[in-house]
């Protein structure tokens, strides 16, 4: 149990990423339509704004990087002792796919149009898997220092 931990902390931080990071890309793209039609938006509508999203809108989108992760992220890893050479690519498009996947299967589950407000516009799908990249890109990077026999 104890050469576990390390790869779940590493899971953790890989989610922790691409949750804060993907929850600050869909409240600045929830924002930025509201000023396109109209809506004054200063900086500590902004900030304030994202704040509570930090606090309310990402234990859900955490929930989803989780479900997409669990699959994704073994998976690259298994790939990419198949592939050395393109492991970075490999964790990249793992992360980008699990958050797609993840917010494809919740948006086919529930009634609304879509879950995620940043996910109605291509933009903001791309925005969000980027998020999912770089917590794969985490996880990677701090899988490969862990392990000395793939350095």
């Amino acid at each position: 149990m104890q050469s576990k931990l390390p790869t779940l902390l590493y899971f953790l931080l890989a989610v922790l990423l691409a949750t804060v990071m993907g929850t600050v890309l869909q409240t600045q793209f929830n924002l930025a339509n509201l000023q396109a039609l109209g809506a004054p938006m200063p900086l500590g509508v902004r900030v304030h704004t994202t704040c509570l999203d930090l606090l309310s809108f990402s234990p859900t989108f955490a929930v989803l990087v989780v479900l997409g992760f669990i699959f994704a992220l073994p998976t690259a890893n298994l790939l990419a002792r198949n592939w050395p050479t393109g492991r970075w690519l490999l964790f990249a498009l793992a992360g980008a796919l699990a958050v797609w996947l993840a917010m494809a299967l919740v948006n086919a589950l529930l009634p609304m149009p879509t879950l995620i407000g940043a996910n109605r516009s291509l933009a903001g799908t791309l925005a969000l898997m980027a998020s999912g990249s770089l917590g794969a890109l985490l996880f990677a990077v701090l899988g490969r220092r862990s392990s000395p026999a793939q350095s």
